[in-house]
């Protein structure tokens, strides 16, 4: 899979005052009607716990300039979770899950359905807004280092 390149996106959700947010690259659209997108986290992690107990997550894609947060997010410079998000600058829009204001685009979701699939957890959810940040060269992930495109 370290030959297969995919846009890096940053998975964020909120709950009780707790943030979280990972890097990944599996996500992508499901369906446009009702709008639908899924995104595959590490089922061994117990932090992504979070996105169950919130019901909600926003799908950030991330551009070649966030490639900082991206690391920070993948936990790259074990920086502590605050240290993460002030990589960044955060808004809400419906869910309350953490939209980045300059991602390309961001969808905030509603958890529709987790499904485990061996080592992954597939989290699919119902699109209910969408923030549009400016037209930047998107971050890929390839060979196991970041690129531009």
């Amino acid at each position: 899979m370290a030959r297969y390149a995919g846009h890096v996106q940053a998975v964020t959700t909120e709950w009780e005052g707790v943030r979280r947010g990972v890097t990944a690259t599996a996500a992508c659209s499901v369906s446009d009607d009702p709008a639908t997108v899924l995104v595959c986290l590490n089922a061994s992690n117990a932090k992504n716990a979070i996105f169950e107990e919130s019901g909600r997550f926003a799908l950030n894609a991330l551009a070649a300039h966030h490639q900082p947060l991206a690391r920070a997010l993948a936990g790259f410079d074990e920086l502590p979770v605050e240290d993460r998000f002030a990589l960044g600058h955060w808004q809400r829009l419906l869910t309350g899950a953490p939209i980045l204001s300059d991602a390309l685009v961001a969808f905030d979701c509603r958890l529709l359905e987790i499904r485990r699939m061996s080592t992954h957890l597939v989290l699919f959810g119902t699109v209910v807004a969408m923030h549009f940040g400016p037209e930047n060269p998107p971050l890929l992930y390839l060979d196991r280092a970041f690129h531009a495109l």
